[in-house]
């Protein structure tokens, strides 16, 4: 009994949607989700691998049976049909891809908007009578650099900050760029809008490495450590080039631009240790440009802190009593400063700020 062709196409139709979602949740190409972020983006690309898993069988499985079965067959020099167009076919692959499209582009949207792609808050800290002096997108720059302007005010107030941050070279404040410049901000998710992040640090990146403080403790680190389970804000400023912060398993890639702060928020779920990669090509050691972010529990973080501050009292009284005159300041600290991670190029430049 032959089985009619619509019965076939609905049969390999249910296949392809079958082994689509299937694969499309199950293509392991991605690494840990590590942050309640992620989550939302893996979503994204999951459903951006079922649909295009589904097309690419779908469009090369027919070019591939039409190169079978409609081949030519030995010694047929015949011209084929004319064939002038089939507009029902045509207005069918045309409003296909556009729907996928527009879908993929709404969820993008939504889930940009769900990991704080936009904050609003930001738009709410010039006063109104500024505002009201300046017409449609210069009104939203001012806004936005005041709000800039407060956010590396804040951040600058931490001495250990402050004294990373090459300000003479680079200012961290009142230099916008021009009107329509704005900084880069990844705010708090929707379930937290409004709400003060539970934990903040300082990062500074410079060539060729990274920097964290923490305003809390006065701490400075190579590597960045977090407490599993709270939100984290990372404000970040660069003393030379841009660099960008990146951790593939936090799904969140964020510039960090000379003379601007920028902002970003996020909420590690999961412990372990993960790389911390600048992803913005800044000279000729980018690739080297790489550290550690270690998401643990609280007790663990707490610990660690309490270790750092005797290390780096105890490096501080060293100092103190071992410095010979004839030293210069950077020659003397070099070997301390090396125990906490940090190479003789950033304490030149740290040592250049200050004379």
């Amino acid at each position: 009994m032959k089985i009619p062709g619509s019965i076939w196409t609905l049969l390999i139709g249910i296949v392809l949607t079958l082994f689509s979602l299937w694969y499309g949740q199950n293509h392991g190409l991605l690494p840990v989700a590590a942050t309640d972020e992620a989550v939302l983006v893996d979503g994204l690309f999951n459903t951006m691998m079922t649909v295009s898993i589904g097309l690419f069988l779908l469009v090369e499985g027919i070019l591939i049976y039409s190169a079978f079965k409609f081949r030519r067959s030995p010694g047929d020099n015949t011209d084929a049909a004319p064939v002038f167009g089939n507009v029902p076919l045509e207005i069918l692959w045309t409003a296909i891809p556009a729907i996928v499209v527009l879908g993929i582009s709404i969820y993008s949207f939504e889930v940009y908007n769900s990991i704080g792609g936009f904050d609003p808050h930001d738009m709410h800290a010039a006063t109104q009578p500024q505002a009201m002096k300046m017409p449609g997108s210069a009104i939203a720059a001012t806004l936005s650099d005041n709000a800039n302007q407060q956010k590396s005010d804040e951040a600058m107030q931490d001495p250990a900050t402050a004294a990373v941050r090459n300000s003479d070279q680079i200012p961290q404040k009142n230099d916008a760029p021009g009107l329509g410049i704005v900084s880069p901000t990844i705010g708090a998710s929707k379930d937290r809008e409004g709400m003060s992040p539970e934990f903040a640090v300082n990062v500074t990146g410079m060539q060729y490495a990274w920097i964290f403080t923490y305003p809390d403790t006065g701490l400075v680190s190579s590597e960045l450590h977090v407490p599993v389970g709270r939100e984290v804000i990372a404000n970040m400023s660069a003393n030379d080039v841009i660099h960008a912060f990146w951790v593939p398993e936090f799904r969140l890639k964020q510039d960090v631009i000379p003379g601007r702060q920028t902002t970003i928020r996020f909420t590690p779920r999961v412990e372990g240790t993960y790389p911390l990669i600048c992803a913005e090509l800044c000279g000729p050691y980018h690739g080297a440009m790489n550290t550690k972010v270690i998401v643990e529990p609280q007790q663990t973080f707490d610990k660690w802190v309490q270790e750092q501050q005797v290390a780096q009292a105890d490096t501080l009284n060293s100092a103190i009593a071992l410095n010979p005159t004839e030293k210069s300041p950077n020659e003397f600290l070099a070997p301390y400063t090396s125990d906490l991670g940090i190479n003789s190029e950033m304490l030149n430049q740290v040592s250049s700020h200050h004379h």
